[in-house]
């Protein structure tokens, strides 16, 4: 069985493309995952193979950079959402956004979830992701607490 923490790397973008894609429909309702790294790391990559992986129909998955979310309904009913929390001035704000709402009933990709300081979910896979020192290589670490990823993320990580 999986212990958290584990390190590993995407030797491309598209390998990391299909580690989201394999790993999406392991995904439940109040799953979260959280996305750590710089700008460039590859967090909004990521997410957006995930949530292509889920839908229905491809269509544009924008970066929620200006919007701060944006949100997608999956083909067996389950929301996605996918958060860039970079321009939160305070966790509140997650709040006035209904994200305690979502952590529960959707699926969250939540990138800078520093910003949301103790209303960070306990249950959530942390994925804090760099780029190394080769073209397209991202080292990834994923992380946590809630035993139900080990079994999710089993099969997919080293």
């Amino acid at each position: 069985m999986l212990r958290s923490p584990v390190s590993f790397s995407w030797s491309s973008p598209e390998a990391t493309e299909a580690f989201a894609r394999a790993l999406a429909p392991r995904l439940d309702a109040g799953d979260v995952i959280e996305l750590e790294g710089g700008i460039g790391a590859g967090k909004t990559h990521f997410a957006r193979a995930l949530i292509l992986a889920r839908l229905a129909a491809p269509e544009d998955i924008p970066s929620p950079t200006f919007t701060l979310v944006q949100t997608y309904d999956c083909a067996d009913g389950i929301e996605i959402w996918h958060a860039d929390l970079y321009r939160l001035s305070h966790p509140d704000e997650a709040i006035e956004l209904g994200f305690d709402e979502a952590f529960e009933n959707a699926i969250c990709l939540i990138e800078w979830p520093d910003r949301l300081a103790d209303l960070r979910p306990t249950s959530a896979l942390r994925l804090k992701l760099e780029a190394s020192d080769a073209a397209g290589e991202r080292l990834a670490v994923a992380t946590w607490r809630d035993p139900r990823w080990a079994k999710k993320l089993e099969g997919l990580l080293p």
